[in-house]
């Protein structure tokens, strides 16, 4: 069984979403090395493996340096933990898949049988992001054989800067999610909460708009709003407080179809902004599954392909008024929903996405363009120039503009 490396900036046991997915599925295919970011630990640096699944092992690189992420200080040292680590069978050249360009200096490290960049995210774009990740990303736009986007905005800014870019939206378990059609299935850590409950689950962070939610619960006090996830890159003291606001915080991926099931309305508040401009968020086809009723900020992946399905407002008022719509529907507007709803989830899973990718793998010619990032002489700094003429400036994009009209060396990120 071949192995994949995966550089990650996304810890496996935090918001279960794409990459776990994926990989999950891969491993049926290839043994699947995820590295992490590095952790601080003081004392002798050393690589903590521990397998999560089947086929699966997360290596955590723990460093007694400071500097968060793949941050070019850190970068000597892992290389060395890398090289050492026997991540990879003798002789075997392995494929090496990036979710963070950060990372991509450590691929010197490996003799790549085949480079993928699935870009999931718009990275650049998120709050305190490395300054050096638009460089380095275009250098793995030129280094990759394959590259994979999250959605169909993500994919209109790559295609012209990468010969084989190919668009695999987040899809759905919808097995898992469809557990939430039990309505009698609901959470008992909201048993206490009244109805009706408007609910999201996600990481809660600067893509998040707070007062957007600060807005609704104000004009309805009698609606209940279940917030699930985490909270990261936001000060607690500035998310919006009401009796009617409910924190849950983060919980595990088997807890969510019952926090569904206890609701009546789902949302995607998500503000307009750089860091959700090329979101595809995974949430919408789970809320789907559960054959809930959504309404969403105008995100152009959520409103392009499925604005017939959500309700979609831009602003306070209309978000205010679609809930109200989505909340009073007949039960002839229920059934007509639910039967589009289940048209759509019946098109994708994640495994359709996994075996075509894994398809892609086994047919891509290698490019070899990686050649040369095994020249020892050739440093981060020299990484950072590749095809810097090249680089995407997100606010000025031509291409994303026309057809869809994050933290110093690590950044987070959640569908």
């Amino acid at each position: 069984m071949p192995t994949l490396i995966v550089f990650c900036h996304l810890r496996w046991d935090f918001v279960f979403q794409r990459p776990q997915h994926l990989m999950t599925r891969l491993a049926e295919h290839y043994k699947i090395v995820l590295v992490e970011e590095p952790i601080y630990h003081e004392g002798q640096a050393h690589l903590q493996k521990r397998e999560v699944a089947p086929n699966i092992t997360v290596v955590q690189p723990h460093t007694a340096i400071h500097a968060p992420g793949f941050h070019d200080d850190q970068l000597p040292t892992l290389e060395t933990l890398l090289a050492e680590g026997d991540l990879v069978p003798e002789g075997e050249k392995p494929v090496v898949w990036f979710y963070t360009p950060m990372a991509l200096p450590l691929l010197k490290a490996f003799d790549p049988a085949l480079v993928i960049y699935d870009c999931m995210d718009e990275l650049a774009a998120f709050k305190n992001a490395p300054k050096q990740l638009l460089q380095r990303e275009s250098a793995l736009l030129n280094i990759a054989d394959l590259c994979f986007t999250g959605g169909p905005s993500l994919y209109e800014s790559k295609r012209e800067r990468h010969a084989n870019a190919h668009c695999f939206s987040s899809s759905v378990d919808a097995k898992h999610f469809q557990q939430a059609q039990d309505r009698g299935n609901s959470h008992p850590d909201q048993a206490h909460v009244a109805h009706p409950r408007l609910g999201f689950y996600g990481v809660i962070d600067e893509r998040f708009d707070t007062g957007l939610i600060k807005e609704v619960a104000a004009a309805r006090p009698d609606w209940q709003i279940v917030l699930v996830g985490p909270v990261v890159k936001i000060d607690p003291k500035d998310l919006p407080q009401a009796p009617n606001i409910h924190y849950m915080g983060q919980r595990n991926y088997d807890d969510l179809p019952k926090f569904l099931a206890g609701w009546d309305v789902c949302l995607l508040p998500f503000a307009l902004n750089e860091s959700t401009k090329f979101i595809s968020p995974t949430k919408v086809l789970e809320y789907m599954a559960a054959e809930l009723p959504s309404v969403s900020t105008p995100i152009t992946d959520v409103k392009v392909p499925y604005g017939d399905v959500v309700a979609i407002a831009d602003t306070p008022e209309k978000f205010i008024a679609a809930c109200e719509r989505m909340l009073n529907m007949s039960a002839e507007q229920q059934a007509a929903l639910k039967e589009r709803m289940r048209a759509i989830v019946a098109n994708t899973s994640w495994d359709k996405t996994a075996e075509k990718m894994h398809h892609l793998i086994q047919t891509t010619e290698p490019g070899n363009k990686a050649a040369r990032l095994l020249n020892p002489a050739l440093d981060s700094a020299d990484l950072d120039e590749v095809d810097a003429d090249n680089v995407d400036a997100l606010r000025i994009h031509p291409a994303a503009a026309s057809r869809a009209a994050g933290q110093d060396g690590r950044v987070q990120a959640a569908g």
